[in-house]
């Protein structure tokens, strides 16, 4: 009998240890979730060398961190939408770091398929039987949602941007 009970003594102060860890480790995640999203506008695309049915892009992203803590990322992946459809996608095993309340010019590349520019196509058009619309009236709307993963392994920094702009406005040095 006596040996039961120095064993549960000695189990005690292991399971203290365990139970401070896990305490620990919780209040480090609530931590972590206090902190503000990064603000990301698209800047631009360069085309980059595409492959049969595909189309290649690299999209510059600026993001600006309003925190007041440096944002260390290993990793990007973002998804475009235009109009509502999905249009590209892309991913980068880049490494880097936004300063505290700074912003940095982060290129991902993308990939649009034949599929989904298709897919962009007949929607812009309209439906069977609808008279087609024109596509020179009005802005596009995209969305843009992605995530940097955080170079700690855990809690990636997602981010949502939307935005419009027009394919009739004049391009730089052409009259309107």
């Amino acid at each position: 009998m006596m040996a039961a009970t120095n064993s549960r003594k000695q189990r005690a102060p292991a399971r203290f240890v365990l139970l401070m860890v896990a305490a620990l480790l919780i209040s480090g995640c609530a931590a972590l979730a206090g902190r503000d999203a990064p603000l990301v506008q698209v800047v631009g695309m360069a085309p980059l060398p595409s492959e049969d049915l595909e189309l290649r892009f690299g999209l510059k992203l600026r993001v600006q961190n309003p925190d007041d803590l440096a944002i260390a990322y290993d990793g990007v992946a973002v998804e475009l939408n235009l109009d509502g459809y999905g249009l590209a996608s892309g991913v980068s095993d880049q490494q880097g770091e936004i300063p505290r309340f700074g912003e940095t010019v982060v290129t991902v590349p993308i990939t649009v398929s034949a599929f989904a520019a298709l897919r962009q196509l007949f929607g812009r058009l309209g439906q069977r039987g609808a008279p087609l619309q024109d596509t020179n009236t009005g802005p596009l709307k995209y969305e843009l949602v992605g995530k940097f993963g955080a170079a700690s392994g855990f809690n990636p920094i997602r981010f949502r941007a939307s935005g419009q702009f027009s394919l009739d406005a004049p391009v730089a040095g052409q009259q309107p």
